[in-house]
């Protein structure tokens, strides 16, 4: 049986709040953290586009792919900022049966 989606978002989050007391040689994620919040973003950016060429080029195995890894390094950046997934999960749930327009429009700036 295959995992939901939320389990392997929770769990994934759970092995990233892990690493963050691994060994950066142990770890890739540890050696993310060990290097700090401009490499993790660094990644978070380089893995975004990555995701838009994927796309650009009509790959869908390498999108998905790409998706995967942005997915993986924002979830790296949720965990250094102590944010967990359920924040980001709640905010769409939040947005659900609004409109995309009037929920922009009403955000304060």
């Amino acid at each position: 049986m295959n995992p939901s989606p939320a389990d392997v978002l929770l769990d994934l989050q759970k092995v990233l709040q892990e690493r963050k007391s691994a060994p950066a040689d142990k770890s890739y994620a540890a050696s993310l953290y060990a290097k700090g919040l401009d490499t993790i973003l660094k990644k978070v950016g380089e893995e975004a586009a990555e995701t838009i060429i994927a796309a650009k080029n009509q790959d869908s195995s390498a999108l998905v792919y790409e998706v995967a890894d942005l997915w993986y390094h924002v979830m790296v950046l949720l965990a250094d900022k102590d944010i967990p997934v359920t924040a980001v999960t709640d905010e769409l749930a939040r947005r659900m049966g609004t409109s995309g327009l009037a929920e922009k429009a009403a955000r304060t700036k």
